[in-house]
């Protein structure tokens, strides 16, 4: 046992910290689950974890607790490392380790990193998809569904794990070195937490920091990733020089036609270079194209992400609440424009994004918008001498809204590029709240097409 003996904190008892205190208290330390947030919020997790033999301090007990005490500490992703909890342990002494930095020792299979700003969990699910059906048993996991220290701790056995990787999560590696690394793209976002967007790109690159000549990396060719010690593969939508790219709505690798997006139940060019990484990963893999391209059509996308809810009166509704940044939003526009015309719905929490980068692009692609949340009058003013914007205070007036705006032919997106939690508990209560509001209207039909 690894940990034997020796007293672990581990900070934060959300589902990241509650996994890294099972695989702890599994190598023999004694565990501390130390969370200064809301105590009522937090009882239900923390009398889990107490019956499961751990210690755990919550509210202002936790801003008490003795760091120097502790031998080592693992932070959950949404502890930021200069957060007051974490910083008390540093000027402590104490070793600090992120959750996957943990786990990784005690991970026996192979393991495909994915980072990027967006279209992280669809390339994880697809590299699941892909390679579960060739035969190489897969879970995706990391910020998508179960911790990394959850699979290591249970019963299960898997020859690859494709771990979802955020940069709250890579801003304490030191060892963590993915046999593949991917890259799926890059633009300004967590503006809240980093205090530039160089940080913010500097905490991603970390995902390559320990890889050598025998892994590799595959990376979006737009996004310019150099100084990297891995073999390189690049994929674009946008560049026909990347080794994987799109070309009369088929993904290429070279002159070779690898798959047409008419056979997959997903659109747009974002989608497209999702599936590019996946099948990238599948080939360094050692599978052949046939078999992944098989398994891949077997894929269905998750809700809220660019996903058909309904045609009313000849207007087609696209629900991509997950796009809760500027490089979603406008892959959003970009890759669903089809030349009719869109009326988005965007807004919500001010997350410090620069909005105003994206105005050439909605002017462009973007008909009329309709915008909610705090930040609507805000965008009104950045937006509104370039497009026509109206503003809804609610889900339903802004459907409403847009529905009134649009002709037959064209497409209502809510692609709100920021966060939800102005006005929601998440991207998915957004998006259901959408849904809701398109079944709403007079006369829906049942067809998603």
């Amino acid at each position: 046992m690894k940990y034997k003996g020796q007293n672990v904190a581990v900070l934060g008892c959300g589902r990241s910290g509650a996994a890294a205190a099972r695989l702890a208290g599994r190598e023999g330390a004694r565990v501390t689950v130390i969370d200064n947030g809301d105590p009522e919020k937090l009882e239900s997790t923390a009398a889990g974890l107490r019956e499961g033999g751990y210690d755990v301090v919550i509210g202002r007990e936790a801003q008490a607790a003795d760091a120097s005490s502790f031998d080592l500490a693992v932070i959950s992703p949404g502890i930021a490392l200069d957060r007051e909890l974490a910083v008390r342990f540093t000027l402590a002494g104490v070793p600090l380790i992120g959750e996957i930095e943990f786990a990784f020792p005690f991970c026996a299979a192979r393991i495909i990193g994915v980072t990027g700003t967006n279209g992280k969990t669809t390339t994880v699910e697809l590299i699941e998809t892909m390679l579960s059906g060739c035969g190489e048993p897969t879970i995706a996991a990391g910020n998508y569904g179960r911790p990394l220290s959850d699979i290591v701790c249970s019963s299960g056995t898997y020859s690859t794990v494709a771990l979802e990787i955020s940069s709250f999560q890579l801003e304490s590696v030191e060892e963590f070195r993915p046999g593949v690394a991917v890259w799926t793209n890059f633009a300004p976002d967590h503006l809240d937490r980093y205090p530039g967007v160089e940080q913010y790109r500097a905490a991603k690159m970390r995902l390559f920091k320990n890889q050598t000549n025998d892994d590799w990396a595959v990376v979006n060719l737009r996004d310019g990733i150099t100084g990297i010690a891995a073999n390189t593969c690049t994929f674009s939508a946008f560049d026909e020089t990347a080794d994987y790219h799109f070309e009369n709505n088929s993904i290429m690798q070279g002159s070779e036609v690898l798959i047409s997006m008419d056979e997959l139940s997903m659109r747009g060019r974002h989608n497209a270079e999702n599936v590019m990484a996946a099948l990238a990963v599948g080939r360094i893999h050692g599978h052949s194209t046939d078999s992944l391209t098989a398994a891949i059509t077997t894929y269905s996308p998750p809700a809220h992400r660019c996903e058909p809810v309904g045609n009313v009166d000849g207007v087609c509704f696209i629900n991509d609440s997950k796009a809760t940044n500027l490089h979603a939003l406008e892959s959003a526009l970009i890759s669903l424009h089809d030349g009719e015309g869109i009326i988005l719905i965007a807004g919500g929490k001010d997350k410090g994004l620069p909005f105003g980068d994206l105005t050439a692009c909605v002017s462009e692609y973007a008909e009329h918008i309709v915008l909610i949340g705090e930040i609507r009058n805000s965008l009104v003013k950045e937006w509104g001498g370039h497009v026509d914007c109206r503003t809804a205070i609610d889900m339903q007036e802004a459907v409403n809204a847009a529905v009134a705006l649009a002709r037959p032919g064209q497409t209502v997106l809510l692609a709100p590029g920021t966060s939800s939690f102005d006005m929601f508990s998440g991207y998915e209560a957004r998006g259901e709240a959408f849904c809701k509001a398109v079944n709403n209207l007079n006369q829906p039909t049942t067809s998603n097409e």
